[in-house]
């Protein structure tokens, strides 16, 4: 347009009144300025922790490596920037430095505690945790892997976080076993005695951190003297998070501002084309002295319901997502305000949308309804059915905005001709068929030159000649003979009323209905309450959803499966790496405490349980297992040396409780630009923000204490294949004859 406008007469200009890219652009750039905040976060995390400038760097520099090994997998697989894989990398953030985190607060600890220089330090501290960390990163590859293979539009935008997430996290692996060593050896320095008697901030912080850890494992230590009643208390949790997690409201996707709104026109069948024009007129008068509107862009003639004079569609740009910063003049709230004041338009049906979440997936965010006639009731029999449906909406407390989509039966003016006297009369039906054509539509009949272009001929009557049935009468036809015949002749016209569009769904006659969950009610709330009514529709009427409700009801039915797949990839995996069933089981028993927290925020933020929160249910899984299975691995290697059960759970807990905290909060701060989000695609960063970060809250307070129980109990139980008891006995043998 650029380019064009040099061309352009004087005075004319051009202006972009309706462009849906922007939204996209600015999403992208809002995730990126929180992939952005949540780095600084976990910088600033790590600089509290770790207390050096040089010990935060190694940490810091892993973030950008690892993230264009991602972009670059991503490219090779044929992925692309969009809000969905940016949102894997901005969880993924917190992830990304937790590996990294490990190995350098280990070496940390050893220079401190032994005072070993940091090359003897680093391999010392790697033979210690490597095994911890490729546990870690297999068990979160395990649980994203599954997503990858789901189908449909659910199965694409869990392809999109399974893909960033895994790549992530591979790479992450990569550098905290190859880049983070050698950083460690080459440029820390070795600690001189006192190292954390510090003062001001950090030394308060220091002696603080050292009263809460000795707390915490004196606090241990008396659960696992009683370890019966905290699994009654455990008990107690998953009946919670079960009860909590059944009735949590369903939905798809949250609805996101997008910039835009979308009006449909709707006037009764038969109206003309004048009064549809003054109906847009008035609705374009309306939505301009709105504040929060920045133009608009008015179609005759083609609605939502279909093509016809009778239909228009509206489609209203908003303003800029930085002038709109009260729920007033957001897109919900302009579309909510529109609704009430259009029903004062008594002349149209005008409706107000927003778009929804995924374009592909119908007109409006709500539901969208297909009513069947599967037993060949016919046309007038579904009529009656959606009309009785339609009022049986309209008196809910849950569904509000219900509606029919489509055109409504119309006037039809039926002509009826006489076969027998047409060919009596010398007149085939292509003569009157091609009669007809060319006065009440048009007919091509050649091209000519003009002025050095050609344009074609088109034969039409003129509209005078074409408005009423008796119009019909005055026109003739030519016969064999050559003679004009009238067609008052053979012709009779009466008016009728029937449908202008049949419509088809799987097979079966169909009529569309569309609404909304009123406030107060989520999307899974109206697909219930409509599947109810329309049980009580007469037999033979059926139903199925489509659009947006369809991929809802597909992502109901299989979040379960998701669930167990995700469930048992974890099993494997650490069954595998483990060659034992009882320690899997104890890092497994954590997951609950997470999805508490995660069920838990939701509702507190009054969120429903969506595509997004099913995304991060999942990564709490992965990541409430990472707690466990660092304190485990080094409880289990420390048994195995020899030490007594209670002890070596004891003195892992001790050791480990640093870097969980570290680790946790560090992805904690990660994801909160995330539950903090404002503007474009921010109820998409709210939605799956919320989950994660109220499941590792749970996943760390709740685990630390949990996670020593489930070991010691499991242990118990289960003493280990006879593999393992041997090494341990020939183990203890060995300290004897020693002693």
């Amino acid at each position: 347009m650029k380019e064009l406008k040099k061309f352009f007469p004087p005075g004319v200009e051009y202006v972009i009144p309706y462009d849906t890219s922007l939204f996209v652009k600015i999403s992208i750039e809002e995730v990126i300025k929180t992939l952005l905040e949540a780095v600084a976060l976990v910088f600033l995390v790590m600089l509290l922790f770790l207390q050096s400038l040089r010990y935060t760097l190694i940490p810091a520099i892993v973030v950008p490596v690892a993230l264009m090994g991602t972009f670059a997998t991503m490219s090779f697989f044929g992925y692309s920037i969009n809000v969905l894989t940016m949102f894997g990398m901005v969880l993924a953030i917190g992830i990304l430095v937790d590996d990294a985190i490990v190995v350098v607060e280990n070496v940390e600890r050893i220079m401190a505690e032994e005072g070993l220089p940091p090359r003897e330090a680093t391999i010392k501290a790697m033979s210690q945790i490597t095994g911890a960390i490729i546990g870690i990163t297999a068990v979160l590859i395990a649980v994203f892997v599954p997503m990858a293979f789901f189908t449909g539009s659910v199965g694409a935008i869990y392809r999109q976080f399974s893909m960033s997430m895994v790549s992530a996290m591979v790479f992450s692996a990569i550098m905290a076993i190859t880049l983070t060593p050698a950083l460690c050896a080459t440029v820390l320095k070795p600690i001189e005695p006192g190292h954390h008697e510090r003062k001001g901030f950090f030394g308060l912080f220091n002696r603080f951190f050292r009263r809460t850890t000795a707390g915490y494992e004196s606090g241990v230590k008396k659960m696992l003297r009683t370890t019966g009643r905290y699994m009654v208390i455990y008990g107690v949790i998953i009946a919670c998070v079960v009860w909590m997690a059944s009735r949590m409201p369903t939905s798809f996707l949250p609805a996101e501002d997008q910039g835009y709104l979308l009006a449909n026109v709707q006037l009764p069948p038969g109206a003309s084309t004048g009064r549809t024009l003054a109906v847009m007129e008035q609705a374009e008068q309306y939505f301009l002295k709105e504040p929060g509107v920045a133009g608009i862009v008015s179609v005759i003639g083609y609605s939502f319901s279909g093509n016809g004079q009778n239909g228009g569609l509206l489609f209203v740009p908003l303003k800029d997502w930085k002038e709109r910063t009260t729920p007033e003049v957001s897109s919900a709230g302009i579309a909510q305000k529109a609704m009430s004041l259009m029903v004062t338009i008594r002349d149209a049906i005008v409706f107000t949308v927003n778009p929804p979440a995924i374009r592909e997936l119908g007109n409006a965010t709500g539901f969208s309804l297909r009513l069947q006639d599967r037993a060949g009731l016919g046309h007038d029999a579904l009529l009656a059915a959606r009309n009785q449906l339609l009022g049986m909406m309209a008196q809910s407390k849950v569904i509000k905005s219900a509606r029919p989509e489509g055109m409504e039966d119309s006037p039809q003016l039926r002509l009826e001709i006489d076969r027998d006297k047409a060919n009596a009369l010398g007149l085939s039906l292509i003569d009157i068929n091609t009669t007809l054509s060319a006065t009440f539509g048009t007919t091509y009949v050649n091209d000519f030159p003009n002025q050095g272009r050609q344009q074609r001929v088109i034969l039409q009557a003129e509209p005078n000649k074409r408005l009423m049935p008796e119009d019909i009468d005055k026109l003739h036809a030519r016969n064999a003979q050559g003679a004009m015949v009238p067609f008052s002749a053979f012709t009779q016209s009466r008016w009728i009323t029937g449908p202008v569009q049949l419509v088809r769904f799987n097979g079966y006659p169909a009529m569309k209905v569309q609404g909304d969950a009123a406030p107060g009610a989520s999307s899974g709330d109206a697909l219930a309450e409509v599947e109810r009514m329309v049980s009580q529709l007469p037999a033979g009427v059926g139903f199925e959803w489509a659009g947006q409700s369809f991929e809802e009801k597909a992502a109901g039915s299989t979040a379960t499966l998701l669930f167990a797949l995700s469930l048992l990839a974890v099993f494997l995996v650490l069954a595998a790496l483990y060659e034992s069933t009882a320690i899997p089981l104890a890092v497994l028993l954590v997951v609950p405490l997470g999805v508490l927290g995660a069920v838990a925020f939701t509702i507190w933020r009054d969120m429903p349980n969506d595509v997004y929160f099913k995304v991060g249910l999942i990564a709490i899984i992965g990541l409430s297992a990472k707690n466990a299975i660092l304190i485990i691995e080094f409880a289990k290697d420390l048994q195995a040396d020899g030490m007594d059960l209670v002890e070596a759970t004891l003195t892992a807990v001790k050791l480990r409780f640093r870097p969980i905290i570290m680790t946790s909060l560090a992805f904690i701060l990660g994801v909160l630009p995330l539950v903090l989000a404002t503007g474009a695609g921010s109820a998409s960063q709210r939605a799956i923000g919320t989950g994660v970060m109220g499941g590792m809250i749970t996943a760390t307070v709740l685990a630390v204490f949990f996670v020593p129980v489930f070991f010691v109990v499991v242990r118990r139980i289960f003493k280990g294949n006879e593999r393992q008891r041997k090494l341990y006995a020939a183990h203890m043998h060995q300290e004897e004859e020693k002693s």
